[in-house]
């Protein structure tokens, strides 16, 4: 499917009205359910696809940021054959302890991979810790860029940004 489709059905799958708060604490007129296109294998598919074509070269890994992320990190993985890793919120107290899960060596190229960007205070948070486990971070690629502000807080944070579509090329 062509990006001109793929956006036009991932609005129609995903994009509800109403009132709503974002995981930034803003209040919201609308919102994008990612788990409504992160769950449609076609859609899924079809959003891994454009992330992979969009990967630069020499890359030795993905990485998705728990929860959200983590359907499109396996997904890209699947398309490219690049081994994933996540990134987890908090660690927790049982298990390994570990922020990163799957196999992250020191000085690997990763690219984080990113559902929903709208101050991308989480994108950030996942990115330093994937830098702070010795990663070296190309970049962060969002399928959707809400455009309040997340990509000038990415720069401004140090990283490589790219969205997929805003919501303005989702038409909202």
């Amino acid at each position: 499917m062509d990006r001109k489709e793929l956006a036009v059905k991932i609005k129609a799958a995903a994009y509800l009205e109403g009132d709503f708060i974002l995981s930034s604490g803003k209040r919201s007129k609308y919102y994008i359910d990612k788990y409504r296109f992160s769950t449609n294998p076609e859609l899924l598919k079809a959003v891994a696809m454009e992330i992979a074509g969009r990967l630069p070269k020499g890359i030795d890994r993905i990485a998705g940021a728990e929860l959200g992320a983590v359907p499109l990190a396996a997904a890209v993985a699947l398309e490219t054959g690049l081994p994933y890793v996540i990134v987890k919120k908090e660690t927790k107290d049982y298990g390994t302890k570990k922020v990163i899960e799957g196999i992250l060596n020191s000085g690997e190229k990763v690219i984080l991979v990113e559902d929903i960007v709208t101050t991308a205070a989480q994108s950030i948070k996942a990115a330093k810790r994937l830098a702070d486990s010795g990663a070296q971070v190309l970049g962060i690629i969002a399928v959707i860029d809400r455009e309040e502000g997340g990509g000038a807080n990415i720069a401004e944070a140090g990283f490589a940004y790219e969205s997929l579509f805003t919501k303005t090329d989702l038409g909202i």
